[in-house]
This record gives structure tokens, C-alpha cells and sequence, in this order.
């Protein structure tokens, strides 16, 4: 989660409602390709919102960590899984060659496209090598707010392919979907799937 005080203050206060909309009804495949891929270790559900995919990765049997940038969506995350999930900001996560993978499922979007960079470095370096990042992003150009008021980044492919290659993670494959989310609005999403290198 960003530091925009809005877009925080909107989970805060929606987190519960957030949670059980945000949650699959049915399996997940990106989740279930992240849990089939992901090597042997610890998981990390960055920025995990109400827990959900926490919960998954607890259920077939990996050790699991969370975060969240909303105090109300980690309170949810931690009732759902049993898990302490800290609250915490991208620019806070300081973990080193601790990860076998990471989900970061459109989480990153609600940071400043500036902070992308920075973030990614960050994540190349909690991961082990050979570990694996799962990232979800709208597609899309600029900076902008949703009529729910919530702050939004948008990235084309060939320019997230270019700072994940910059971060020092390979093997990049985007899948391009259309989505939509808590505001109802459809969008085009990019699921993506990287490693890092192995040294």
C-alpha cells in the first residue's frame, strides 16, 4: 500500500466489505500457477489486502507472511489466516534473500508510478534467487483516482517489462485479461509472473 493518506483511509474504513468482495468465490488459477511455480520456502503476500490468498498458500501447506498498508485490511488478513500480519508500507519493506516467492496482487497500483522502481528493487531483493514474483497492474497510462477516490498508477507492458528487467527479474511472462474492480469499472489487468536470476 502507498502512503496516499485517501486511498488508505478507504480500506481502513471499507475493510471488512472489501474483504469478503475482494475474496474468489471459486479456485484462483493465478494463484494456483503462483503456489505451482513458487519454489520450496517462504511466502509472502505483499500488500494482501483481507487475506484471502494468505489463506490459500496456508492451506497447501507453505509457511506464509503478510503485509498490508491498511491497519483495517491486516486486522481482517489476521482474523481470516491466524497469521500477525503487520501493518506496513511498500517503502518500509526492507526484507533480504528471504522469500521462495512473492504475490503482490494489485497492491503496487495504489504507489506513485515514480516509486515503482524503487519498490521492485526492493522486492528482487527479499526474494531468493530462483524465487518467484507474482505482481498484478491495471494497464494503462499516467496517474489517476477512481470515483471512490482511491489513487491509481497505470503501466504498459513494455514499460513494466523494462523495470522488472532493470530490478534484476527474468523470465518475464505478462498475461493481458480484462478486469474489473470495487468500482465496477472494466479495465484491461496484466497478470505477470518473473524471477530472480539465480546469482
Amino acid at each position: 500500500m502507498s502512503g496516499d493518506e485517501e486511498t488508505l483511509a478507504f480500506y481502513d474504513r471499507e475493510g471488512a466489505a472489501y474483504a469478503d468482495w475482494s475474496a474468489p468465490k471459486g479456485e484462483y488459477a493465478w494463484l494456483e500457477k503462483f503456489l505451482s511455480m513458487a519454489p520450496e520456502g517462504r511466502l509472502l503476500d505483499y500488500g494482501c489486502g483481507g487475506g484471502w490468498a494468505a489463506k490459500r498458500m496456508l492451506d497447501a501447506g507453505r509457511k506464509v507472511e503478510a503485509f498490508d498498508g491498511s491497519a483495517g485490511l491486516a486486522a481482517e488478513a489476521s482474523k481470516l489466516t491466524g497469521v500477525n500480519v503487520k501493518v506496513m508500507r511498500f517503502e518500509g519493506f526492507d526484507a533480504v534473500a528471504r522469500y521462495a516467492g512473492i504475490w503482490a496482487s494489485f497492491c503496487l497500483l495504489h504507489a506513485p508510478r515514480a516509486a515503482m522502481a524503487g519498490n521492485l528493487a526492493r522486492i528482487a531483493r527479499a526474494l531468493l534467487p530462483g524465487g518467484l514474483l507474482y505482481l498484478g497492474l491495471k494497464k494503462g497510462e499516467g496517474e489517476a483516482r477512481d470515483s471512490l477516490g482511491r489513487f491509481y498508477s497505470y503501466f504498459g507492458r513494455e514499460e513494466i517489462e523494462r523495470l522488472l528487467g532493470e530490478a534484476g527479474l527474468r523470465d518475464i511472462d505478462v498475461r493481458e485479461k480484462q478486469g474489473g474492480g470495487y468500482d465496477g469499472v472494466p479495465e484491461q489487468v496484466m497478470h505477470i509472473f518473473c524471477r530472480k536470476a539465480d546469482g
